[in-house]
């Protein structure tokens, strides 16, 4: 989740994480944290701390870009990646899963 300010809308925050603001604090899948209470935003901070979200502000841009929970002790819900087919440097059709059972580095990048 890419952000330019410190606090993220409820909203936004609920629509992008599939975590939902309750008044326990944040909820998914029967699992609460506790979230200090606010009106309408939630702190990118506290966010980072109590989800175990990684957090990384870049000071130039003014840009917070908040990572995916990891409150289940892992960085990703799953480390597998799904099958899909993208093409090659030459344009031919590439299938991700042919790599299946070898140590994958994905970088991706967007420009949004």
């Amino acid at each position: 989740m890419i952000l330019d300010r410190p606090d993220v809308p409820i909203e936004d925050f609920e629509r992008e994480t599939a975590w939902l603001i309750k008044p326990e604090g944040a909820c998914k899948a029967g699992v609460c944290i506790p979230l200090p209470p606010s009106p309408a935003t939630v702190e990118v901070g506290v966010l980072s701390e109590r989800l175990g979200m990684g957090v990384v502000h870049d000071e130039r841009h003014g840009l917070w870009a908040l990572g995916p929970s990891t409150v289940s002790g892992r960085a990703l819900e799953s480390a597998d990646a799904p099958d899909f087919t993208l093409p090659d440097l030459e344009g031919r059709p590439f299938r991700f899963g042919s790599l299946r059972g070898r140590k994958v580095v994905l970088v991706a990048w967007a420009s949004w």
